[in-house]
Parts: structure tokens; sequence; C-alpha cells
């Protein structure tokens, strides 16, 4: 049998002996692979994540049994040193040698390190291995524990620069984010784009400066400050560099192999090195005099190799790589396709750009306004998939190309149909899946669901940048096989959040990792996680404080976070009544902390600018005086709004400001799919817009009457009338199974409006559900109602009454110092936070 080895068992390395293995079965060849590190490949791509689980087994791409039981021989812990062309042989450094018939080399990168004095310091780090990870977490637990408010910086503002600024601030500590280069992620945005991520960033604590050159790390033997200029300098005790990469094409000199005058070894379109028995693949190889830092290049190369030394030669790389990528930074979207930046010459900019929300988006239109050329998406990159579908195969846009970016109703798609799509797309570039065989797989029952889809084709395994295409692909091919599609939560969980609400409840779990032990797999992610929290809370009213570590950061902190990294308080005000003693506390605590303070739509006093540290105390001293949670920032009942009634108004038929105080109390706390909010009005003139909530309650001669699935907000919907002229108690029993009925039936993050839409039958289905009883369900949904009413407390009193609750709220984890980077200017005699810099051009 002929020999094949592989030196590197990284990503790309690893991803080589997969296809060898899909394509060969050991029949014709024996294969040995080399890895310098200790363990076998693993996920890079996720590095980050090793810092909330510290494990490193569910990084790995496969364990090393699978590397036994495929009849590979996997070497680790070893360099290979030498490669001797003349006799195909390579020699490690324990001195081994090992022959060859085909040598590829997937050595991959190392970080670049530039040559600035001081940086072999204590306390400087690369971050490339989970080696590199484990040094910075033990070195960073010592400055936390030593020292007041340590600071880390990260020096390189590119894509691995800020996952690594992520990595820092998981690590307590204060991050500093330096790039030579007036934007961040220089490569992938353009100036707009990147003022608006870097607002976005400094938003949640990251310190962010740019046009720094560093000219020298200060410190003795540890580093304690980075040199700019000849007097700017910046106090850090731990740095990070993540400056950019260096091919690993050491062993390409050891036998004068063809270089890159600035390194990488040359490879032609069969990824033959000038040594027609020597391959080079993933970020060692030098293609089109570049080399190709993404791992869906490295994949397409290590397929490309495969091909054609078992003897497929029509295997060829293709001339023109694919650089977009989409990707989650610091719990950012930013992704970039195409063409990011574009001469006028070429074609025509569209951008969308909504600064308070943290959103930019930019496409790139040929000037015959036909075909998308490229774009950049940040805050929000949902559609990113269907661009890049739109890009690659040069599909026909709309008329109006502002249509792919611009906000739209919830029923309205400019993309029509995943369906639409070429057979050829491709739809995974990691694995180069492509649509039709997505949809063969479904079509000829080899695949059953999503799961099978991704265990048989591999598409969204590796990135997952593509799973939501893949989602869509797979449901719509189901639908027009008439077959039942099912909407799992995340990858974590293969249910939908109705079923897993139903294994919840009759199992009685009560935290998140019982539940994901229990049906599960997996670590849990941003999506399942703060789903889960919900879940919990409409069953047993758990208050966020409960699990805080998986909510969403809104509920971690029981506070709306602002544009400038301060935070707001909401108390309630049930129905819009306040006593004047009352009144007079709020402007007592708003003088106190110096807070901006402004009456809300809602009937509510919101104070804003509130830092992290102080929140407890505001609490403390509103509850004092008879407050509580308004969970202004929560997927709960906010407010029931309401007029005067006819406790005042001439007009008004019934008591609103009662019945609403009542309807407030009654679901305070209640945690839902989404947020709610209730009106009630005490006659026809409707001065409490009942009908843009999501239920609203209307006075008439007989009673009241009752709306429901109405909201304001981008896409406003009028609630639907569900019964007339009702009494009080009626009212309730019917909102009690309209809620709960929703709570337990919609989708993660979706509205009344949206659940009513999506109900089979409408508003005339709900009726029989609410008002009919047709399922026999209704003693049940208000029993479950009565049970969360009984349940429930004041979140924020929880911690005000206990220490260990209190701990959390600080801006630094060992200290009580302040965040000194807060900027406030007047704005008629209160305050506001300080204006963005409009930098032109």
């Amino acid at each position: 049998m002929k020999q094949v080895v592989i030196v590197g068992n990284g990503m790309v390395g690893y991803k080589f002996c997969e296809k060898f293995i899909e394509k060969d079965k050991n029949e014709n060849f024996r294969v040995i692979v080399f890895g310098e590190e200790k363990r076998p490949a693993y996920d890079r791509v996720h590095l980050s994540n090793f810092f909330e689980s510290q494990n490193a087994k569910a990084l790995e791409m496969a364990p090393e049994s699978w590397y036994t039981d495929n009849n590979i021989e996997l070497i680790v812990n070893e360099r290979v040193t030498d490669i001797h062309r003349s006799t195909k042989t390579i020699t490690t450094a324990s001195d081994k040698k090992y022959s060859y018939d085909y040598l590829v080399l997937a050595t991959g990168s190392v970080p670049f390190v530039p040559n600035i004095s001081g940086v072999e310091k204590k306390g400087v780090f690369v971050y490339r291995t989970i080696e590199d990870l484990e040094g910075m977490m033990a070195y960073a637990n010592t400055l936390v524990e030593s020292k007041i408010k340590p600071r880390a910086a990260i020096l390189g503002g590119g894509l691995l620069g800020l996952e690594a600024g992520k990595a820092a601030i998981d690590m307590g500590m204060e991050t500093h984010v330096v790039e030579f280069a007036p934007k961040l992620m220089p490569r992938q945005l353009d100036l707009r784009g990147s003022q608006v991520l870097k607002l976005k960033l400094e938003s949640i604590g990251l310190k962010i400066h740019l046009n720094k050159a560093t000219s020298q790390i200060l410190g003795e033997r540890a580093i304690t400050g980075m040199q700019f200029g000849e007097e700017e300098k910046l106090d850090v005790d731990m740095l990070i560099i993540s400056a950019g990469i260096r091919p690993r094409d050491e062993l390409a000199k050891t036998c004068d192999l063809e270089m890159g005058t600035r390194g990488g070894i040359v490879v032609n379109n069969k990824m033959q090195t000038t040594d027609p028995f020597i391959y080079a693949i993933g970020e060692v190889a030098l293609y089109n005099q570049m080399i190709y830092g993404l791992v869906a290049p490295g994949y397409d190369m290590a397929e490309v190799a495969v091909n054609q030394i078992i003897g497929v030669e029509s295997s060829l790389m293709l001339s023109s790589i694919d650089m977009s990528t989409k990707l989650k930074l610091i719990g950012v979207d930013v992704a970039s396709f195409g063409e990011p930046f574009m001469p006028a010459s070429k074609g025509h900019s569209i951008i969308f750009e909504n600064k308070t929300e943290y959103l930019y988006k930019r496409i790139n239109v040929s000037l015959d306004g036909k075909k998308l050329l490229g774009g950049i998406l940040i805050g929000d990159a949902s559609d990113y998939n269907v661009l890049h579908q739109f890009y690659l195969n040069e599909m026909k846009i709309p008329e109006d190309a502002s249509k792919l970016i611009l906000p739209l109703n919830d029923d309205d798609s400019s993309f029509g149909s995943v369906l639409d799509l070429p057979d050829e797309a491709q739809i995974c570039s990691c694995e180069n899946v492509s649509k039709a065989t997505i949809c063969n797989s479904l079509k000829n029952e080899t695949c059953q669901s999503l799961n099978d889809v991704i265990t048989h084709t591999k598409a969204s395994t590796s990135c997952g940048g593509c799973k939501p295409m893949v989602t869509d692909l797979v449901n719509e091919t189901l639908q027009s096989l008439g077959k039942e599609v099912k909407n799992t939560i995340c990858e974590h969980f293969d249910y939908t959040r109705q079923e897993l609400y139903g294994i919840i409840k009759v199992k009685k779990l009560t935290s998140f990792n019982q539940v994901l032990d229990t049906c599960g797999s997996g670590h849990g992610c941003e999506v399942c996680k703060p789903l889960v929290a919900s879940l919990l809370a409409s069953i047993y009213n758990d208050t966020a404080n409960k699990e805080h570590v998986i909510q969403d950061s809104n509920d971690k902190f029981l506070a709306n976070i602002q544009r400038n990294g301060t935070y707001s308080v909401v108390p309630r005000i049930p129905g819009g009544e306040i006593t004047p003693e009352k009144l007079i506390v709020i402007g007592e605590v708003g003088k106190k902390y110096n807070l901006y303070t402004k009456i809300t739509g809602g009937q509510r006093i919101d104070l804003f600018g509130a830092e992290l540290n102080d929140l407890p105390s505001i609490w403390k001293e509103l509850i004092d005086a008879g407050f509580e949670s308004g969970h202004a920032y929560g997927k709960s009942l906010r407010t029931v709004k309401s007029c005067v009634g006819s406790t005042w108004c001439r007009y008004g038929l019934e008591e609103s400001v009662s019945f609403a105080i009542e309807l407030e109390n009654r679901y305070r706390g209640l945690r839902s799919p989404h947020k709610l909010k209730g009106g009630v009005s005490g006659c026809i003139r409707e001065c409490a817009e009942a009908r843009g909530k999501d239920f609203g309650v209307i006075a008439v001669e007989g009673g009241w009457n009752l709306y429901v699935c109405g909201n304001g907000g981008a896409t406003p919907k009028h609630a639907l009338l569900l019964a007339e002229q009702i009494d009080n108690e009626t009212v309730i029993k019917y909102l009690d199974r309209f809620l709960m009925y929703y709570i337990q039936t919609a989708a993660p993050l979706m509205r009344t409006a949206a659940w009513l839409a999506k109900l089979e039958g409408g508003v005339e289905q709900l009726k029989k559900v609410v008002v009919e009883d047709s399922l026999n369900i209704g003693e049940d949904l208000e029993k479950e109602m009565q049970f969360l009413v009984d349940a429930y407390e004041c979140e924020w009193k929880q911690v005000i009454e206990s220490e260990e609750e209190k701990s959390r709220f600080k801006h630094f984890l060992n200290s009580e110092d302040r965040d000194d980077n807060l900027v406030f200017v007047p704005l008629r005699e209160q305050k506001m936070p300080q204006q963005w810099a409009v930098n032109e051009g």
C-alpha cells in the first residue's frame, strides 16, 4: 500500500483525513498524521468557548478512537523537523524517520508577533492554542486575586483580536483593544460599519483605541503598560497579541520548495508544491499569491488534494476564492460578502444605518441594478445566507434593491423561497454542500429531518454560519413533499419550544442543567439558555436571579443597558396611578443619583444613567417606599395602560384605572415568549390605546369588550375582538386562558400578533379555545395562571435582601471602583450621554 503522511493535525489536516477516509476507505493507502500539540485536532473557530466550558474535549473535531477506528496512525506531541525529497522521507524532533509516497503539509500558521521592544516580557501572550488560553487564564487569575482593577490589552482589532477581547472580558479583566488602522476589522468593514461596531462594543464595556502604533512594552520583567508615542501610553497588566498570522512554512525551507517572497509554500490548482509528491493545504499554502485565513478555503484545498492523490485529476481549486464570512463577535453579528468595498465606477452602494440599535447594512449593486456584488452586515446578519446566495449565483435582485436590507413587516419578504436557488448553489461553503445534495437526501428518503441532513451531509458542522439556511431548506423541502416540519430550538435541543415546555413540566425539571442532562446535548448556547430560563419562569415563576448566568444581558442585571453602558431603572406603577408620596420618592432618588427622568408612554417614570454599582442601592430606596420591579428589561408584562375612566371622565362607562391596576398586579412578572403590554379604556374613545396592545379591554354598554394580539413597534397591528360585553371576572378568566395558551404554544421571541397570524384558523380558532373551551383545557389554563400569580416575587427585592445576589452588580469583579470612562453632557436641566462622534467619508 502507498503511504500518505500528513504533517499538521489542525482543522484542515483533520478534514484531509476525513475526506480521505470517505473516498478511499483505506483500501489503497496507509495514512499517518503528525500533530505537534498533545491532543487531536480541535475547533479553533470556536476557541473562545473554552473560557466558558474549560473542556478541551468539547472542542475536539474527533476523539482519538476515530483515528484508530479508521486505521489512521495519529502521532501527537511530535514535531516534524526535516523533509528529504530525494529519499521521500521525513525526520521528527525525536530523530525518527518515516517514508512517504505522498506528503501533505497542513502546518497552518503562527501568530504574527510584531518586533516591539519588550514583547518578551511576562504577561504577554498570543491567542492561538488551548495551551495559550490556559496560560492566559492562570495569569489572569493571579491578577484578579492580587490587583485592584486589572487591565488587559489586545494588540489587533481584527477577527481574532476581537475574539481575544471577549476572552479577556470573560477572565474578569477591564479590556482594551489597540488597533494600528483607523478602523476595526479593516479587511472586512468599511469606515461607517467599523464605527457602528465600535459603538456597540464600547456599550458592553470594551475600550477601543484606533490609530495606535505600539512602540514599546513597558515594565521590568512583567508588562505594566504600552507606549504609543513619545508621551502617550496605556497602563495594562496583560497583553494578548492578535495582530495577524504568518504561515508555518519552515519545513519547505529544509527541502528547497518554492516559497512566496513574504512566506507561504507556492502551490498550483492541484494543491501541489514544486514537488509533485508534496502538497500544501490551509494557511501554509500560497495560492494565487494569497494566504487564505478562513476555514472554508482550507477545507476546499483538503478535498482537492485528496482527489488528486486518489487519481481524480479533474478536481481543481477554483481560481477565485470566496472570502465571505459571518460570525458573532462578543455577541454581535458581523458579516461581509463579495466585495465589501467597491469604487463608484463599478456600482452603487445602498446603506441602512441605525446607531441607536447598533445596526449597519450595506449592499453593493451593479451599475445596471440587476446583480448583488457584495455587502456588510453589522448587528443583524440574519439575511446573510440569502444575500450571499444572491451574490454567489448572480441571481436577479428586486427592482428596488433597498428592500434587501430595509426593515420589513413580519409577513413580507424580498427573497422569495430558498427553493428558488439553483441546484448547484453552495449552501455550506465549509463542507462544500450544495442545495441539490440537501434536497435530494430528503427526496430519496436518505434523511428524514434536519439532524439527519446535518449528520449525512455535514452541512453547518464547521463554523455554523449556514445553519439558518440549511434549516429553511430542509423545512421547505419537507413541506413540498407533504411532510410535517418540526422547528427545533437549536442544535442542543431536538424539540420545539412547545415540546420542551411540556417535557419540563411533566418531568418537573427545575434548572437548566437538569433540562440539558435530561433532553439535550452539549453545553447549551445563547439561543437555548435564555429560552430555557424563560420556560422555567413561565412554569414555576422563577425569577431571573435563580440562574442569572443563563439569562440575556438585560435580565442578568434586571435592567436595560443603555448606549453608554449605564442602566435604566423602571419601577412598576400599576395603571399609571401613583401617590404624591411615591412621586416624591422617585424625584429624590433621581436627584440623589443624578439620573435622567422621563414619563413613558406606558404611564411610568423611567430613570436613566444608573451605574451598575448603584443599582442595588437605588432599588432598595424604591422598594422601601413600596415600589417593585417594573420588568422593563424582561420578556414579560410591561404595563397595563389606563385612562381615568368613570372616576373622573364624563364619558367614562367603567372604572378603568381600578381594573387596569387589578390586571397589572395579576400578571406582573409573567414571563412569556416576548414582551406583553395591556390597556384598559373606559369608553370607545380609547384614550388608553387598548387596541394597540397584546390585550386590551374597552368599556361598552353592558360590560367590557376584550381585544387580543395587537402591538405597536415597527410593524403595528390592531388587536382583534375576542369577546363582547363581559364582566370583570370573565375578562380575567379569558385573559388567563389566552395568556397561558400563548405562553405554551408560541415560538421563541414571537409577539402575540405574529403568533395569531400563524395560528391555524386565526382569531376564530382562538375564540373556540379560549371562550368556548373547545379543547377542554380552559380550567387547566386558569389553574396554571393562578399558580404563577400566587408564586410571584419581586426579583429586585430578592437582590437587595441577599449579599450574594448584590455581589454581581459591580463594574469590576474584585473592586468597588466605578467606570471612569462615562461621559455625560447637559440636556434641558438634566443630562444625557455624550453624542457619538461623526466622521465623514
